[in-house]
């Protein structure tokens, strides 16, 4: 992990500024926090202890998932919307693997990304992605590990939104982009795999998150056809949430019997939105 990363993280326990040396991050309050050997550093406050996120299978299923371009539809609407300049810092929250970050920064060798997940199965992977970014495992429901107004760039895909904490972050000119699920988001496979569907109040429930501290700036639908083979199928459904509902020996029986390729619908809503 690169120390100039690191300067723009802040201790968990009192908030000051950290420092890294000799792979161990410090505040002048001394507070420390040893790298781990995959690379990413643990900034998990202690009334967090306990949570894991996701598992090392569900993570594993996403990198195989991802890693075929299935989802580049969603990575290449956010490169489009990011509009960066060469030396902004993003960060994304709920990060995974770091697919969709590692995309955003593209080709700009000074840009910087933080990538911040609970699951330390997520941070070991994104630590891998890019060495302009800097993996942390914390809980996006307390406070972010990260200096006030010190992003450019925030990042939420299929992921947690805390407002309060992304408005603080986030400089003043900067932007947040939000990718949520609409229902007819794999609306093939949902039913057919015991899948957790998609909330019909999604909408109104980003709305609610994020009133008071932001305003939204434009939105667009991002949608095509995927055709998947079957490994590819049992990979989406067991890299999401559905994973901690379904048999998994039911489910390859019920995949066994799917056409192949099988049809599903990859429909999503990137909103901008800029704090107040």
């Amino acid at each position: 992990m690169r120390a100039d990363l690191v300067t723009a993280l802040r201790c968990p326990v009192c908030a000051d500024g950290l420092l890294l040396a000799d792979r161990t991050a410090r505040c002048p309050r001394g507070h420390s926090y040893d790298l781990a050997k995959q690379g990413y550093l643990n900034l998990l406050p202690a009334a967090s202890n306990g949570i894991e996120g996701d598992s090392a299978a569900m993570v594993g299923a996403r990198t195989v998932f991802l890693g075929t371009g299935h989802y580049a539809a969603i990575r290449d609407a956010l490169i489009l919307a990011s509009e960066l300049g060469e030396e902004d810092l993003v960060v994304e929250v709920g990060a995974g693997t770091g697919y969709y970050l590692a995309g955003v920064l593209g080709l700009g060798p000074r840009r910087r990304g933080i990538a911040l997940d609970v699951s330390k199965f997520a941070a070991r992977r994104a630590a891998k992605v890019d060495p302009r970014i800097a993996s942390v495992v914390c809980d996006a429901w307390h406070e972010l590990p990260l200096v006030d107004g010190s992003a450019r760039l925030m990042l939420n895909v299929f992921a947690p939104r805390n407002a309060a904490e992304m408005a603080r972050v986030l400089a003043p000119d900067g932007r947040l982009l939000v990718v949520t699920p609409n229902q007819q988001h794999l609306s093939e496979l949902v039913h057919v795999l015991g899948m957790v569907s998609v909330d019909q109040d999604k909408e109104r429930r980003l709305q609610e998150s994020l009133a008071g501290k932001f305003d939204r700036v434009s939105s667009e639908v991002v949608e095509e056809t995927m055709r998947l083979d079957k490994t590819a199928v049992e990979q989406l459904v067991l890299m999401t949430p559905s994973a901690r509902h379904v048999n998994y020996r039911e489910l390859l029986q019920q995949i066994a019997v799917l056409r192949e390729p099988a049809i599903a619908t990859l429909s999503v809503t990137l909103s901008t939105w800029r704090p107040r």
